[in-house]
C-alpha cells in the first residue's frame, strides 16, 4: 500500500507540472545513470530517497531511505528576527533534505539497501554543511511570532498569502518544502531550483513577506513601499545571472537582486556581494555595488556610485562600526556611512524631477529612510520627511564625531556653540543667520548678490531656481552629479573637492611658521578668477551668489579688496550658520572669523559691527579697528594698505 501511495504522490506532482514541463521531471534529483544529476548510481530513481517498506527513523511519513544526518546546525540569526530558529526535528521535512544537502552523509548511503556505489559529486553550491547562518530561517520555534514584515495569516491561521496555494507552512512551520518541490525541478522554468511555483517578481517571497503597511508592537513594516520602489520596477536587463539571480531583469529578480536564500556570506539579511568580494568594505555596501559600479552586470548601465568613493568620500564602515538594520537613529560613537544609511533598498524610488518636491523635502531616491527631528536631534522620524533629517543622524547632536584629515581643513570660529560638527545648532531658527536648510531664512537685509537660479556645473547654464530653502546636497554633492549638468550620481557619495563639496571652496590659512593667526595669509589667488564654473576658486559660493556683484561691493564696501588680495570666503564667513552669537559678533550675513587665521587687535576682542561695516582684529599683518560711524572705515585706518 505504501508503495502505491508513493507512486501516486509522484504522479500528482507530475500532473501538476504537466502543462509546463516535459522530459525528466525529477531533474537533478534523478540520480540514475540516465538522469541529469552530477551524482549517479545504479538504482531506481525513487529508491535513493524512498523505501517501499521499512523507511528509516520514525516519525517518517515519507518512507525515507537515505541515512539521516546527525549534524548540529548553526542557525540564521539577526537583530531583527522575531522568530527563533531551532534544530530541525530528526526525520521531519527539512531533516530529510539535509540528509544529502549538509554533506555529512554520502549520497547513496541508504538504510535498507546499504551504501550504493556513486560516481561524481554534488555541486558545491548545493552542499550547505553545518553552517546555515547564510540560509533563510526554517524549523522555527512554534508558535510563530507575528512581525510587521510578515503576512498576518502566518501566525493567525498558519497560511501564506500565495494565491496559488503552492507555498505552504509544513506543520505550521517554515520548512525546506515550503519553498521547494523535491520531485519537480522546473515548475519555474527560468529558475530551475525545485521551486513550488514561479518565483519571478518576488512571488515566492511575497507569499510570506508583507508589502502593505503594517504596525506590530510599535514597529512599522520596512517593506511597505516595495511594490512601487525602483528595485521592484526597474527593467534593466541582467547580464550576469550567476551573481544577480536567474531572471532577465532587475524587476523580475526582485528580492533576489540583493538577497540569497542560501549561501549568503553576509549572514544577517542574506545579502549578496560581488564576485570576487571587495576588501575593506562592509557587506551592505558590497551588495549594492554589484549593480552600482558602472560595470556590465546590468543594462542600460546606471550611474557609477562606486567610482565616487575613490574620491574624497563618506568612508566605508570597518571593524565594529558597521551598519545594522536595528541600530538606533542617532549614531552615537558609531558613525558609519553605508548605502542603506541614506537609501531604503525596499523603498527608494526613481528620481523623475529635481524640482518637485521642493527643498527641503526628501528626494525620491531616499524615500523611506529614518531620520531625527530638528531642533531636538533625538526624536526619531521613520520615515524622515526632509532630507536634512536623515543627515542629522550623524551630523547633529550625536556624540563621538571626529574631525578626519581626509576631509581637509576645518576653520575654528570666533563664535561657536561648542561642537563644531553639530550643524543642527548652526542651521537652527535661533541662529542669527544661516543658510536656509532647516528653516526659511528670509532676511530684512538686502541680498543683492543672490541669484534667481543656481548655476549648473559649467557656470554658464541655469539650473534649479534658488528658492527660499535649499538641500544639504546643494553644497555637499558628487562633483559630477547629473542634477547640475554632470553625468554622475547625485548626492554626497564622493567628490574631488574637500568636505565632499560639489564645487571648489578654498580655505585661507596663514603661512607656515611661528607667527600664527594674524600673520600673512596664503594669497591663493591674488589675481581673482571670477569664474562660477565648478573649478573656479569661489565656485561653491558662486553657485548661488553673483560674483560680479560681490566683487562690485554691492553688500560690503571692501569685498573687492579682499578678493583681489586672494582671501577666501571662509576667512570672514561661516558656511552653515551661526551656532551662537556674542556682543562682539552678532552674526548677520554669516559673518564670523576663523581664529586660526585672524587674531585680536591688541587686547580688544575680535569684533564686527554691521552698521559700520567694520571689524576689530588683526589679519594679514594689519590691525583693524571698529569704526565709529558708517563710511568712516578709511579714515579710521581699519583697512590700511
Amino acid at each position: 500500500m505504501k508503495k502505491y501511495w508513493l507512486a501516486s504522490l509522484l504522479l500528482m506532482g507530475a500532473m501538476s507540472a504537466r502543462a509546463q514541463i516535459t522530459g525528466d521531471i525529477l531533474g537533478a534529483h534523478n540520480l540514475t545513470p540516465s538522469g541529469t544529476s552530477p551524482v549517479k548510481g545504479n538504482m531506481d530513481s525513487c529508491l535513493f530517497c524512498h523505501a517501499p517498506h521499512s523507511g528509516v527513523q520514525a516519525p517518517n511519513a515519507a518512507l525515507w531511505s537515505q541515512t539521516l544526518s546527525m549534524q548540529s546546525y548553526a542557525a540564521y540569526s539577526s537583530t531583527t528576527l522575531h522568530n527563533a530558529e531551532q534544530q530541525p526535528a530528526l526525520g521531519a521535512s527539512s531533516s530529510l533534505c539535509l540528509s544529502c544537502h549538509d554533506g555529512t552523509v554520502a549520497v547513496g548511503q541508504t538504510q535498507p539497501y546499504g551504501t550504493i556505489t556513486m560516481t561524481g559529486g554534488m555541486n558545491a553550491a548545493d552542499v550547505f554543511g553545518g553552517n546555515l547562518q547564510g540560509s533563510h530561517p526554517f524549523s522555527l520555534k512554534l508558535p510563530m511570532v507575528d512581525s510587521p514584515d510578515l503576512v498576518s495569516s502566518l501566525s493567525s491561521s498558519h497560511t501564506t498569502a500565495d494565491p496559488l496555494k503552492q507555498v505552504n507552512l509544513i506543520g505550521n512551520n517554515v520548512e525546506c518544502t515550503s519553498c521547494h518541490a523535491p520531485h519537480v525541478q522546473s515548475i519555474d522554468q527560468i529558475s530551475q531550483n525545485f521551486l513550488v511555483r514561479d518565483g519571478s517578481a518576488g512571488q515566492l517571497c511575497l507569499a510570506c513577506h508583507e508589502v502593505n503597511p503594517r504596525t506590530v508592537n510599535g514597529q512599522n513594516n520596512p517593506l511597505a513601499q516595495w511594490t512601487g520602489s525602483i528595485h521592484a520596477q526597474a527593467g534593466n536587463r541582467i547580464a550576469n545571472t550567476t551573481i544577480l539571480g536567474s531572471y532577465s531583469n532587475v524587476a523580475q529578480n526582485a528580492c533576489l537582486s540583493c538577497h540569497m536564500p542560501h549561501d549568503s556570506v553576509a549572514g544577517a539579511r542574506l545579502l549578496r556581494g560581488p564576485i570576487p568580494s571587495v576588501s575593506n568594505m562592509d557587506t551592505n555596501t558590497q551588495s549594492c555595488i554589484t549593480c552600482h559600479n558602472g560595470g556590465t552586470n546590468i543594462s542600460p548601465a546606471i550611474p557609477n556610485v562606486y567610482a565616487e568613493f575613490a574620491k574624497i568620500a563618506h568612508p566605508y564602515p570597518a571593524g565594529s562600526n558597521t551598519h545594522d538594520a536595528n541600530e538606533p537613529a542617532v549614531l552615537n560613537n558609531n558613525r558609519h556611512a553605508t548605502c542603506v544609511d541614506c537609501h531604503g533598498p525596499h523603498t527608494s524610488l526613481a528620481v523623475t524631477s529635481f524640482t518637485s518636491p521642493a527643498p527641503p523635502a526628501m528626494r525620491a531616491s531616499q524615500a523611506g529612510v529614518v531620520g531625527v527631528s530638528a531642533p531636538d536631534g533625538a526624536t526619531v522620524l521613520n520615515p524622515a520627511v526632509n532630507q536634512y533629517e536623515n543627515c542629522l543622524r550623524c551630523h547633529g547632536a550625536s556624540s563621538g564625531k571626529q574631525v578626519l584629515a581626509v576631509f581637509g581643513y576645518l576653520p575654528t570660529w570666533a563664535v561657536s556653540s561648542g561642537d563644531p560638527l553639530n550643524v543642527m545648532t548652526q542651521l537652527a531658527a535661533t541662529a542669527t543667520s544661516s543658510h536656509p536648510v532647516l528653516h526659511d531664512r528670509s532676511s530684512a537685509l538686502s541680498q543683492p548678490s543672490l541669484l534667481s537660479f543656481m548655476w549648473n556645473l559649467d557656470g554658464r547654464t541655469q539650473g534649479r531656481a534658488t528658492g527660499t530653502r535649499i538641500l544639504c546636497t546643494d553644497c555637499h554633492n558628487s562633483d559630477d552629479n547629473r542634477e547640475f549638468g554632470g553625468t554622475g550620481p547625485n548626492g554626497p557619495h564622493g567628490s574631488q573637492f574637500l568636505h565632499i563639496l560639489e564645487r571648489r571652496y578654498e580655505f585661507s590659512q596663514v603661512v607656515p611658521g611661528p607667527a600664527g593667526p594674524g600673520s600673512t595669509i596664503q594669497n591663493l589667488y591674488p589675481n581673482p578668477i571670477l569664474d562660477p564654473a565648478a573649478n573656479g576658486p569661489y565656485s561653491l559660493c558662486a553657485k548661488c551668489h553673483d560674483l560680479n556683484l560681490v566683487a562690485g561691493n554691492t553688500s560690503f564696501s571692501e569685498h573687492a579688496r579682499h578678493i583681489n588680495d586672494g582671501f577666501s570666503c571662509s576667512t570672514c564667513h561661516t558656511a552653515h550658520g551661526m551656532g551662537a552669537s556674542s556682543a562682539a559678533i552678532l552674526g548677520e550675513r554669516l559673518v564670523n572669523f576663523d581664529i586660526n587665521v585672524v587674531a585680536p587687535n591688541g587686547t580688544n576682542p575680535i569684533a564686527y559691527n554691521r552698521a559700520t561695516n567694520s571689524c576689530s582684529l588683526t589679519c594679514h599683518n594689519h590691525a583693524h579697528q571698529l569704526s565709529a560711524a558708517a563710511g568712516s572705515q578709511r579714515r579710521s585706518g581699519i583697512f590700511p594698505r
